[in-house]
């Protein structure tokens, strides 16, 4: 197996302070014992406790287990042991020991009978109880709409001019689609408070979002004469929760997916990661959303700039992004290269597609092939080789990285376009990934 590289592995700890301390722990020295073979890597660690930690990594994924009392995921051991990956380690006869061995038995039970679980069709336990309970959510969000609908209409009716700063305004009506259990509504008045009065062009930003949520809102008091996908949207983007049991039994895609970049951004007391993968044979793109308390890192094993083979089961939608990994079925590599749009007209054309299909399409993945960067009456712009260009994320702070990156020569760059603006994630050249988030 090809080895991890440095910063794809330090790319794993939970914070910048985790990070340093694992450098720290990838000297042999600070260890008692050390081992690796193709499955595992493994080491004892002396720390505060009286024995030694024991720690351990499961290298096809990686998953890692360590003894120490830290609450971070990785900790700084499992990282320190999984820097020295390689010629670091002194060769062993390879022998597992037992509590590695007893490790990487019990996921592996636990990975089979997770599959074998998801074979078996879904059971309701309570038929006639569950469908009672989805039609009294249904009957609460319809008459927190109903009720909402004449605050939007007022908004709109009154002038954006005239909305007031500060005070309640937004928070009535937000607190009651709380209470009507439409979060996701609720969370979308939220933003259009941050909007309001803030910045250049406040009310070109607020009238959109007001235009789009009228949309989603219109589309639920019509829901019944919708198409199937289109319903899924709209009681997704409300707030309705698909059980990941119900989403893992649709047809699985297996194809070579390749992380081309992560994003993390707190919302509504929560912190979530985006993870965009790409399917090399289908070029399908897909989201995997992790979740985890504010404040808190997002336990994940998903690295950008690495690839594996895998099952991937999509939410249903009209434009399907959002994904759940069924199953993993082979080891990561690390990616080289990816393909991407040969052009900018040819990217913004299956925006358009999208939106068509889903037009609450707000983060669109978006890869282009040969791009360069370039700095133009002030603004960062990313250019394809026909001359065409989309500007880069104002906030976007590594465009002379990018610049330097490409040394006059066109990249494979990754990133979201919002409609607007784009904002790179990723980026290959001369065979070599790097990560830009």
């Amino acid at each position: 197996m090809e080895p991890w590289k440095a910063d794809r592995i330090l790319a794993l700890a939970p914070d910048p302070a985790s990070a340093k301390a694992g450098q720290g722990l990838s000297s042999p020295q600070k260890w008692v014992s050390l081992g690796q073979d193709e499955e595992a890597l493994w080491g004892e660690c002396l720390g505060s406790g009286a024995s030694p930690y024991q720690t351990q990594i499961d290298l096809s994924e990686p998953a890692f287990k360590c003894t120490c009392p830290s609450r971070k995921f990785p900790c700084k051991h499992g990282l320190g042991l999984f820097l020295m990956l390689g010629p670091k380690i002194p060769a062993i006869d390879g022998t597992q020991p037992d509590w590695v061995k007893k490790w990487l038995a019990t996921r592996k039970e636990k990975v089979q009978a997770k599959k074998e679980k998801l074979d078996k069709p879904a059971e309701i336990v309570d038929p006639a109880a569950q469908a009672k309970r989805a039609a009294e959510r249904t009957r609460k969000v319809t008459a927190g709409i109903d009720e909402f609908m004449p605050w939007l209409f007022d908004l709109t009716r009154g002038g954006l001019a005239n909305i007031p700063a500060g005070g309640n305004y937004f928070e009535q009506p937000r607190a009651r689609l709380v209470d009507a259990q439409a979060p996701g509504v609720a969370r979308w008045v939220g933003e259009l408070e941050e909007i309001a009065h803030a910045g250049p062009q406040w009310h070109v930003r607020l009238l959109e979002e007001v235009s789009s949520l009228f949309l989603l809102t219109e589309a639920f008091r019509r829901i019944d004469s919708l198409p199937a996908e289109t319903q899924a949207d709209v009681r997704a983007l409300l707030g309705f929760i698909t059980r990941e049991e119900d989403v893992l039994q649709g047809a699985p895609i297996r194809d070579t997916w390749q992380v081309l970049g992560q994003k993390s951004v707190d919302e509504d007391r929560l912190r979530v990661q985006r993870t965009w993968l790409c399917g090399v044979q289908t070029q399908r793109p897909a989201l995997i959303l992790t979740f985890a308390p504010m404040n808190q890192p997002v336990k994940s094993n998903l690295v950008a700039g690495m690839q594996w083979e895998a099952d991937l089961v999509f939410h249903p939608s009209a434009y399907p992004l959002r994904a759940l990994i069924k199953e993993r079925t082979s080891d990561s590599t690390p990616i080289k290269s990816y393909r991407g749009y040969d052009s900018i007209p040819a990217a913004l054309s299956a925006y358009s597609e999208a939106l068509g299909k889903q037009p609450w399409t707000n983060r669109f993945p978006l890869s282009l092939g040969r791009a360069s960067v370039l700095h133009h009456g002030g603004n960062w712009l990313v250019r394809d080789e026909g001359g065409s260009a989309l500007p880069l994320r104002p906030r976007f702070s590594r465009a002379w990285e990018l610049l330097a990156l490409g040394g006059g020569h066109p990249l494979e760059i990754f990133g979201e376009f919002d409609g607007k603006s784009f904002a790179p994630l990723s980026a290959c050249s001369e065979g070599e990934f790097h990560d830009l988030a």
